[in-house]
């Protein structure tokens, strides 16, 4: 390479790296009002005869369901988690606890609309959501475009701010042998006061 050309790639690599926005140290450092925070959420339900099946908020044809005191609607329940533990607003049974006859067979979008009500009273609002379903049958993929909109209208975002994964457990663990189904998600918010 020339000397021309090295002193060209020599100025390119120091003007990309004035170009990187790094936050102010001062944001992240002392102050306990991150502008984003990031929180995870995870359900496993036993699955059993007799259940209806309900991920989303959506009712999927298949012979068994999740056992649980609500619907069992892990996806649901995880996102709940999620946005809860972003915030730190404590934990899906501490909002709806099982002893609880008042969430009996409740429908598990209420829980969604419930954690987005405390984001807003506590000063945040939802970015966006990525969730993973295990399970090894039925086959999710039709039913994920009303899995998002369902959410999406539950927790007051656009679908584009609510991805939904499917994945099989392979013939592994619970999961894997039809006995279980699980659900994980990441949800980042972000501060608006």
């Amino acid at each position: 390479m020339s000397v021309k050309g090295s002193e060209r790639m020599k100025n390119r690599r120091s003007t990309a790296r004035a170009n990187l926005q790094f936050p102010n140290p001062r944001l992240i450092t002392h102050d306990s009002r991150l502008p984003f925070r990031v929180g995870f959420g995870n359900d496993v339900h036993r699955l059993v005869a007799g259940r209806k099946l309900i991920l989303g908020g959506v009712r999927i044809p298949f012979d068994k369901g999740p056992q649980g005191h609500s619907d069992g609607d892990a996806l649901a329940h995880a996102l709940t988690d999620a946005l809860l533990g972003a915030a730190a607003l404590g934990d899906i049974g501490a909002h709806f606890p099982d002893s609880s006859p008042r969430w009996r067979n409740a429908s598990s979008l209420l829980f969604l609309r419930h954690a987005r009500q405390l984001l807003q009273k506590s000063g945040f609002t939802i970015v966006n959501v990525d969730a993973t379903i295990s399970l090894e049958h039925p086959k999710l993929a039709p039913h994920i475009p009303r899995m998002r909109k369902k959410v999406a209208a539950a927790l007051g975002i656009k679908t584009a701010q609510v991805s939904v994964k499917a994945k099989t457990g392979e013939g592994l663990d619970a999961v894997g042998r039809g006995e279980a189904i699980r659900a994980d998600v990441v949800a980042l918010i972000v501060a608006t006061s």
